[in-house]
């Protein structure tokens, strides 16, 4: 099956555990299987300051190099590169997504949030 084909399997009513393991396919058929949690850090770190960099350029307030305008890309592009590299680093360290969320969630669910503004 090649990217398009096994792109196609998933869709708005897969599960996370389902997008999970697409996205592990897709990175082996890509060749980034054998890049250590590190260097997959690294990259996600990476994706992170480019989706900031999207959001600065997306809010009309901020500045930014204008020169180098057309390498950054939208925001939404960026969500996704930032989601997917956060899924290989689980999928390198063997966490499942949706369970490490869930547990999260109980414990959040128990905090008392109050914000001071």
């Amino acid at each position: 099956m090649n990217q398009l084909d096994l792109l196609r399997t998933i869709t708005e009513k897969s599960s996370m555990n389902q997008i999970q393991e697409y996205i592990k396919s897709v990175l082996d058929m890509r060749g980034f299987s054998d890049e250590s949690v590190q260097e997959t850090m690294l990259l996600l770190l990476e994706e992170t300051g480019e989706l900031a960099k999207a959001v600065r350029k997306s809010a009309t307030n901020m500045s930014v190099d204008v020169d180098k305008m057309q390498n950054y890309d939208t925001v939404e592009s960026e969500v996704a590169d930032v989601f997917i590299v956060l899924m290989a680093v689980c999928n390198k360290m063997n966490i499942n997504l949706l369970s490490a969320l869930q547990e999260k969630e109980k414990k959040n669910c128990g905090r008392n949030w109050s914000f001071e503004r």
